[in-house]
């Protein structure tokens, strides 16, 4: 039996972290408990979860800032939990490394759901090798620095770019629409153009496919793409 998933809660509501703490349990989910922001962040470079319950109101460091300097670090999953549900808190969230938003008051069972996705998301593939590097041929990321390269020559990508670059990775071989890289890159709630993901697919390919004359990334007609070998 494989080991049980564990959820690092950081909420400093005692009642709200103690409940979060036995729906997970009673899933079947390992979990440990923070209320304090800076002691969160503290842990968080300290032990090894794999995925964060992260609030944005915390004391001494707010959930924002975690994700932000956890960002610089690392690509453990983290699904934002606030009170906050203005559009403009969840673009922030989301816009700094977050994977996903969920507005409280929220049903456990959706929560759930999303925790579930998350994790499968976030599952090693056929992508991921050799401590975390995800590769596709002669195309390296290298997650836990944010770094990317193609036959040893450093590529630079913007925000943008490198998390959508990363999803391809991550489901290398398997076919993505553009509905599914819109809501995981972009965010369930961004409102905008539906053809910013073609956009953002030629800015990769012009940095990568064209600057080393080797394809990667291929298109399905009439319904995504997909980055292969």
């Amino acid at each position: 039996m494989s080991e049980a998933a564990k959820i690092f809660i950081v909420e400093d509501e005692r009642r709200i972290a103690r409940f979060l703490q036995m729906e997970l349990e009673h899933e079947g989910f390992s979990t440990a408990i923070e209320t304090n922001g800076r002691r969160a962040y503290e842990r968080i470079l300290e032990e090894k979860f794999d995925l964060i319950l992260l609030d944005i109101m915390l004391p001494d460091m707010d959930g924002l800032e975690i994700c932000r300097s956890v960002r610089k670090l690392s690509d453990v999953p983290i699904i934002m939990l606030t009170a906050k549900d203005d559009v403009e808190d969840k673009v922030e969230g989301l816009d700094i490394g977050a994977n996903d938003y969920l507005t409280k008051p929220f049903a456990i069972e959706e929560l759930l759901a999303r925790i579930r996705a998350t994790l499968r998301d976030h599952q090693p593939a056929d992508g991921k090798e050799n401590g975390g590097m995800l590769v596709a041929g002669d195309l390296v990321m290298y997650p836990d620095r944010y770094e990317v390269r193609v036959d040893d020559q450093s590529v630079e990508l913007t925000k943008k770019e490198y998390f959508l670059l990363e999803y391809l990775l991550r489901n290398k071989r398997t076919v993505l629409t553009r509905d599914q890289i819109l809501q995981k890159v972009w965010g369930y709630d961004y409102i905008g153009d539906t053809n910013v993901v073609d956009v953002y697919i030629r800015y990769l390919r012009a940095k990568i496919d064209e600057r080393f004359g080797k394809k990667f990334i291929y298109t399905m007609r009439g319904i995504g793409y997909v980055i292969r070998d």
